[in-house]
């Protein structure tokens, strides 16, 4: 054992409120990982709420795991991951399964699930990439975690009590039956599920969702942060989160502010999140609560419209420097296509209350590769932005992404951008931007198309994965080469009516509906905003 890992590991824990640690006498233990670095992880509050979740079951002890050292171990006790009984990762992005395959063969566990038998941890995964397509990392995994770990933790947890020290099929079986839990030994010769649905729960107050160990040693660290809301019903097109995590789901008003007078014994600061903060339908009355209390506060998103006053006010009074804003695309047409229905003034007038209220950077999202996109909707973007010059004193900076075709959304079909195209692009908004004191920051394209390899790949790609050594993309193309892969095979446009690799992952959302979203995507035509009860077009809401 690395002496200086557990050092480090000590160190942290030093730092930390709210750590559960648990004497192991008895208890089944879990470890939790998030195949990231603890500052990265420690920000995720997905991550932490299933932490809490686990530990809440008395004769359970977990513990959270990083990708940050030589050999990973265990924060809380510094044992081997070898030592757990299950070994669950919590994944959201598809770039981070190169370190789910690194922290496994540094902990000497054997990287597909055939080559495992009872000697070794239970190895689990879920996330928001998981849930949306499981198949690249399905033959390293015994099981696949698809939707919310709320819904399916109770029964997962049952099924682990009575068959964790058992014969490992065994206990496989029994684990397929649960819904939700993806499980690709025992599948398609199972028939217990067919397909595998989407688990979500519906009423979020009986979940609370805030952060549980409060550390200075991340992005977030003077914050607690509380969710408002899970889902979004605004429909982008683009947007995995969107499809997900529907339908869209508050908390009420009195659990927030419950939630945030617990809180408020660790700090001042409290971070709302949830996909779009602005469209909480009772922001006035949860601003007023927190600010009565004293709280001062940040969010992790706001939408241009609505962009209530009241939050703004609050947010620049609580000491936030930085607006920040999505459009997303740079001309009005593209924008309805991705149904992202902001229009430019709606982004004007957002500049002018970021400056009425003294905002000093004002930080602009916008994305590149969008199906369809033209020189002139990239010229748009730069427009957009100079444009905002008038209305906006600060700095303004502008975050560009490369449009990445997502699994389970309407644009799940269609192709993704070349690197000439991509790199053109964004050599073109630096070019234009730059000269006029606008900061750009840019996602690589490169390891962009690898993510988008990865969100609609296939089983084939865990040989890739497996293969890699090292982290660069030369390594990557040579595993693909190895395995006899070609990236273009995933790049490509699909045909509607072709099998997809997550074809057996029923999101909730209709197929029909999504393909009915992309042919209202080439058609131009925009969708309205999901009604807040009664309709059953997409399909979430029958179920």
């Amino acid at each position: 054992m690395n002496w200086q890992v557990i050092a480090e590991a000590r160190r942290k824990l030093e730092g930390e409120q709210g750590t559960i640690v648990k004497d192991w006498g008895g208890r089944m233990p879990i470890a939790l990982a998030y195949p990231n670095t603890y500052y990265v992880g420690m920000s995720n509050l997905g991550f932490q709420t299933i932490y809490r979740l686990f530990n809440r079951y008395p004769d359970v002890v977990c513990e959270r795991v990083f990708c940050d050292g030589e050999r990973p171990i265990s924060l809380e006790s510094q044992r081997e991951v070898k030592d757990f009984a299950v070994l669950a990762f919590s994944i959201s992005f598809e770039l981070d399964y190169f370190n789910v395959v690194d922290m496994l063969r540094q902990a000497d566990i054997p990287l597909l699930a055939e080559e495992r038998d009872e000697g070794y941890p239970l190895l689990v995964a879920g996330g928001i990439a998981v849930t949306a397509n499981p198949e690249p990392l399905a033959p390293i995994f015994d099981a696949l975690v698809i939707g919310e770990g709320e819904a399916i933790l109770p029964a997962f947890v049952e099924a682990l009590r009575e068959g964790i020290g058992g014969g490992r099929d065994k206990l496989l079986s029994a684990l397929a039956r649960i819904p939700g839990l993806y499980v690709p030994s025992q599948y398609p010769e199972s028939s217990f599920q067919l397909p595998v649905e989407r688990q979500w729960v519906r009423n979020l107050d009986d979940h609370p969702t805030t952060s549980v160990v409060l550390t200075g040693d991340t992005e977030f660290g003077d914050m607690y942060l509380i969710e408002v809301a899970r889902g979004c019903g605004r429909g982008c097109r683009f947007c995995l989160s969107g499809y997900a995590h529907r339908p869209m789901r508050e908390r009420s008003l009195e659990a927030l502010l419950a939630q945030a007078r617990e809180g408020l014994r660790y700090g001042q600061r409290i971070g709302l999140v949830g996909a779009a903060i602005s469209d909480y339908s009772q922001i006035n009355g949860l601003v007023a609560g927190l600010r009565r209390m004293g709280a001062r506060l940040a969010v992790s998103s706001l939408r241009v419209d609505p962009l209530p006053e009241v939050l703004l006010e609050a947010l620049a009074q609580s000491g936030v420097r930085t607006l920040t804003i999505a459009p997303e695309a740079g001309s009005e047409r593209l924008r309805n296509l991705i149904n992202k229905c902001v229009s430019k003034d709606d982004v004007i007038n957002a500049a002018e209350m970021a400056d009425r209220y003294r905002f000093r950077r004002l930080k602009l999202y916008f994305m590149i590769g969008l199906p369809t996109e033209t020189d002139e909707d990239v010229q748009g973007i730069v427009n957009l932005t100079l444009s905002l010059k008038a209305h906006f004193r600060g700095r303004i900076a502008v975050s560009v992404s490369p449009f990445v075709p997502k699994a389970q959304t309407p644009f799940q079909w269609v192709a993704m951008a070349s690197l000439e195209a991509l790199r053109d692009r964004l050599d073109r908004l630096k070019g234009a931007l730059r000269p006029e004191g606008i900061e750009v920051k840019a996602d690589s394209p490169a390891w962009a198309r690898v993510q988008g390899v990865l969100s609609r790949g296939d089983g084939c790609l865990a040989q890739a994965l497996i293969a890699m050594r090292g982290r660069s993309l030369t390594a990557w193309r040579r595993a693909l080469r190895d395995c006899g892969l070609k990236d273009a095979d995933y790049l490509r446009k699909w045909a509607l009516d072709q099998p997809l690799p997550w074809s057996h992952i029923d999101s909730g959302v209709n197929a029909s509906y999504l393909r009915r979203e992309w042919e209202r995507a080439e058609a131009g035509v925009s969708t309205a905003a999901c009604p807040p009860a009664g309709c059953v077009e997409c399909g979430v809401c029958a179920n």
